[in-house]
């Protein structure tokens, strides 16, 4: 740049002294050889380096593109095993379901037999608890009922038979007049 610069100065001034050597004197052609030079050798610099940096920047970008079609690829395998799974869990869950409600029906199908049963006991031991107490209470009217009846046929005896005789026969007969009515 500073060779530039000087040769520009020194035909500016050869200029002005009156010194003209030619078409190569001129130093505006020296500074546009210079630019082209300049040009041309940062040119054939920066496009090896940004075709460098293209080519390196194309095969990030065709990395990136194959990570992100294995990606896809990855993440659609594993859409199609998630979704495999979930319809085996859904019928599995359908199945347990369905074993669930089988079990219930049979749980409730014992437990009413089961309640059938208790009642149909409980029913049986109420109707022998009212027969045992009919009898009792048959027996209990039957008892008084002898009670009674001995109590007033003593009494008859004793104010109609007033002899000894009679009262033998009196008390033979009160004796086994319980006998007879049971």
């Amino acid at each position: 740049m500073f060779g530039t610069a000087w040769a520009a100065d020194k035909a500016a001034q050869d200029a002005v002294e009156g010194k003209d050597h030619g078409f190569f004197a001129d130093p505006a052609l020296w500074v546009a050889v210079a630019f082209v030079l300049f040009f041309v050798l940062l040119g054939k610099i920066m496009w090896t380096k940004v075709t460098a940096l293209l080519d390196k920047r194309a095969a990030d970008i065709a990395k990136a593109l194959a990570d992100a079609e294995r990606l896809r690829s990855e993440a659609v395998a594993a859409k199609t095993a998630a979704e495999k799974t979930l319809a085996q869990a859904t019928a599995e869950a359908e199945a347990i379901l369905g074993q669930a409600r089988e079990e219930v029906s049979r749980m409730q199908a014992r437990a009413t037999t089961s309640l059938q049963n208790a009642i149909a006991l409980r029913e049986q031991q109420a109707l022998d608890r009212i027969a045992q107490s009919e009898a009792a209470a048959a027996q209990q009217v039957r008892d008084q009922a002898v009670d009674l009846a001995l109590g007033a046929t003593r009494s008859l005896l004793r104010e109609q038979v007033g002899s000894a005789k009679s009262q033998d026969l009196v008390e033979q007969a009160i004796a086994e007049l319980p006998r007879r009515l049971h």
